[in-house]
């Protein structure tokens, strides 16, 4: 019994620890935009709206970008 109560412990530490990487990731990721449709469209690049989830800017480089 004490050995499942550790091994619990030892799981849910490591599954906080996980998700406290991706919230991480997730809070880099989810910057401020740094670009607004008219310099995509000055840049090449083409404006695509995203069901939910706003509009992103996909650069002639292949690099996407929120737009604001």
């Amino acid at each position: 019994m004490r050995i499942r109560r550790t091994l619990g412990l030892i799981l849910a530490a490591a599954t906080l620890a996980g998700a406290g990487a991706v919230g991480a990731v997730s809070a880099q990721a989810a910057s401020t935009p740094t670009i607004t449709k008219e310099e995509c469209t000055a840049a090449g690049g083409q404006v695509k709206s995203i069901p939910y989830g706003g509009d992103t800017c996909t650069l002639p480089d292949g690099t996407s970008q929120r737009i604001g």
